[in-house]
């Protein structure tokens, strides 16, 4: 394989895989309005090496190292930074210099899973097929069906695929399986659809023990280290309604009872937000009960008998008491329920029953907590 800091740039620019038909493909809802997928590939694309002549065109090489940019763009999107943007376009890439009985591995263009797929596959010869999921990871986008069967059929036909490799499999990720229906493929194009593994680190092993997946790489893990990397996103998605609620809240504690009361209850809502958003998930299999609400009510509810404990409760009101242990595990149970966006182990359905059941009886108990405050300050 070639050196990293190798670039070609003799050759011209060849766009690859942009079809007619995408530039009117609708995005879902939660991403960006465009993606790069709509545009060409060039020279400016992440690790670009130089153009690799194919019988389809210039496929684009693609360094495997990743830059001190490339850390940082991710860290980043870690705390929602540009997080709607980060893409890379999406086409056929080259990995070392594939031949045409090289694998085949396909991907988002999430620019974060294109790097940790293109780095894992760092020293061998495989060519990157990156689908157009306007910036979504794999797994979400297969949710959303831009990971699909139509996206991958159209972009098998916009890159020539057919021309380039003389086999006709495709290596996708398992979690891209629920938006790809592998008998459709074949018979539109002819290549079948293998799935791999659930992580990109496994890809080098599966390639190793001859395209078969092992129990191991089916395996869906989330870890301490795995559910900590999503809670800075999820912490920056709250600041924005934190600092309008907090500010109100403090405003209206330090008007009726002064400067103490409006930062002692602007720390109680703080501290009721972050054990939703951080503690609860890092806590996640030690919470007793398998529901988030109820995970969230808990560590709301040791979070209010650990700041009554520190904010001198004992003075509090029976009023104040009673409304500070009814609205901040409401609070918690509330946040905490947003991450089942996050995790691996929620369904849709399941997901859908737990807010019809939790969401009444957290806002009857945070609206309950306001009315005994405002009982216990006017009466």
């Amino acid at each position: 394989m070639a050196a990293c800091n190798e670039k070609n740039n003799k050759q011209a620019v060849n766009p690859c895989g942009t079809g007619s038909s995408e530039a009117t493909n609708k995005p879902p809802c939660c991403s960006p309005r465009r993606s790069a997928g709509s545009g060409p590939i060039d020279e400016n694309v992440p690790g670009f090496l130089g153009w690799l002549t194919t019988p389809a065109g210039k496929v684009p090489r693609i360094c495997w190292k990743l830059t001190l940019a490339d850390h940082l763009g991710a860290c980043k999107a870690r705390w929602a930074i540009k997080r709607m943007s980060y893409f890379v376009p999406a086409g056929l890439y080259a990995i070392g210099n594939p031949a045409p009985d090289d694998p085949v591995v396909v991907t988002a263009n999430y620019k974060m899973s294109f790097d940790i797929v293109r780095n894992v596959l760092g020293g061998r010869n495989v060519w990157l097929l990156v689908l157009e999921t306007y910036g979504i990871n794999v797994w979400c986008a297969a949710g959303k069906g831009t990971f699909g069967t139509k996206e991958l059929v159209r972009r098998i036909e916009a890159t020539g695929l057919a021309q380039v490799v003389a086999h006709r499999r495709l290596i996708l990720p398992i979690l891209g399986a629920p938006g790809v229906a592998a008998h459709q493929v074949i018979q539109q194009t002819g290549f079948s659809v293998s799935y791999a593994t659930i992580r990109a680190e496994d890809l080098p092993e599966y390639l190793d023990n001859g395209m078969k997946t092992t129990p191991a790489m089916q395996e869906l893990t989330f870890s301490l280290r795995e559910r900590l990397v999503l809670i800075p996103v999820e912490v920056v998605l709250v600041l924005k309604t934190l600092c309008i609620w907090g500010a109100l809240l403090f405003l209206a504690a330090t008007l009726l009872s002064g400067i103490y009361a409006g930062v002692t209850a602007l720390a109680a809502l703080t501290g009721a937000v972050l054990t939703g958003v951080a503690l609860t998930p890092i806590l996640l299999p030690w919470i007793p009960g398998r529901s988030f609400s109820v995970k969230g009510a808990l560590a709301g509810l040791a979070w209010s008998t650990i700041f009554y404990l520190f904010a001198n409760g004992t003075h509090w009101s029976p009023a104040t008491t009673i409304a500070a242990f009814l609205a901040l595990p409401a609070i918690s149970a509330f946040y905490a329920l947003n991450f089942t966006g996050c995790t691996n182990f929620t369904s849709r359905s399941g997901v859908k029953k737990e807010m019809r059941l939790g969401i009444p009886i957290m806002s009857c108990a945070f609206i309950a907590g306001l009315l005994i405050l405002v009982a216990g300050r006017f009466l």
